[in-house]
């Protein structure tokens, strides 16, 4: 009778500790790291590595910057988090079953959101490019009121980098949507970038956000994403420096999408290429870099009688099609 009394309760508690708590602290501190002391997990902090995971993605580069250790340290210290967080292969069941948390924000047109198949997604980068006045920065300020609609209390971060963000736009949109102005208002957290340095720490400090500040992020908006690199790199000559670093800012973006499951959406310039005698010469600024790290690619153009047409013209599962709407006081509408 002893036993059978004493035996459940050993194996209870050696589960719990061993698999449950341990990890979860393990998962949650980076000073559990073997050969990381105060002074290096105050470093990394610093930088914004704040977990295991952040030490996990990042290159043994990256980690010397932020603290000065050699190489071989570094490589040692991502391997050690790369190992406690038991980072392999999944099956292809457990990723749709993941699949099941992306959340659709829905833009207010019927036909907008059939081409998304149910909206802007989640744990993905929207980029929407177009010529000026095709309607870019509007589905911006559009998605930044309807997210709110849809998840009250949630946050948007909107990096703006020409000057295109306006609360009295976001006040007509909320009086359309029925919701409080005021609070629309308070719920979107505006950044001027200057130029491209500042855009990408602005990016990274969007971890802030969601950590520090315990904000409910579900948006992130930059418009312009190419705006400062296009006018900072200028020439042949500082082409390749260009695509690395906006290569590392999509990168940023994507890490911090996926990690979060909130929805980014960027605009994009455009210019005329000179070569073309057929066809729309209209091509999206940033090149490959920029088209394969989209998820999913958007060209907004001008239609007929004020109309706009989206055309989906990139994704990973969608086909290809467009869509045509008018851009309103309160919202878009469908034709």
């Amino acid at each position: 009778m002893k036993q059978i009394l004493m035996e459940p309760k050993v194996v209870k508690n050696s589960k719990v500790l061993s698999k449950e708590e341990k990890e979860t602290v393990k998962e949650k501190t980076l000073s559990n790291l073997p050969g990381v002391g105060p002074a290096t997990v105050e470093k990394l902090e610093t930088v914004g590595y704040n977990d295991l995971m952040s030490v996990a993605v990042a290159t043994p580069g990256e980690i010397i910057d932020a603290t000065g250790m050699s190489q071989a340290a570094a490589k040692k210290l991502i391997a050690t988090a790369r190992s406690s967080l038991d980072m392999g292969f999944e099956s292809g069941e457990d990723v749709l079953k993941k699949r099941e948390q992306v959340i659709r924000l829905s833009i207010g047109s019927k036909s907008f959101d059939d081409l998304l198949a149910g909206g802007f997604e989640s744990a993905a980068i929207t980029e929407c490019f177009g010529e000026f006045g095709s309607g870019k920065t509007q589905i911006g300020h559009i998605l930044a009121v309807n997210c709110q609609k849809q998840y009250p209390g949630s946050t948007v971060v909107y990096i703006d980098t020409e000057n295109t963000f306006r609360p009295e736009r976001i006040e007509q949109l909320a009086k359309g949507a029925n919701l409080e102005p005021s609070e629309v208002l308070k719920n979107i957290k505006v950044a001027k970038a200057f130029n491209s340095d500042h855009q990408m720490l602005l990016a990274e400090k969007i971890e802030d956000l969601i950590k520090k500040q315990g904000l409910d992020v579900k948006l992130v908006i930059v418009d312009s994403l190419t705006a400062h690199f296009r006018a900072e790199y200028i020439g042949r000559g500082t082409l390749a420096e260009r695509q690395q670093k906006i290569n590392r800012h999509m990168r940023d973006l994507a890490k911090t999408a996926h990690m979060h499951n909130l929805c980014v959406y960027v605009t994009n310039q455009v210019m005329a290429r000179p070569d073309m005698f057929f066809g729309d010469p209209t091509q999206a600024i940033g090149g490959h870099i920029v088209g394969h790290a989209s998820t999913f690619r958007l060209y907004l153009r001008k239609g007929k009688k004020g109309s706009r047409v989206a055309k989906l013209i990139d994704s990973p599962n969608l086909p290809e099609g467009e869509c045509s709407f008018y851009v309103e006081s309160s919202g878009l509408k469908d034709i």
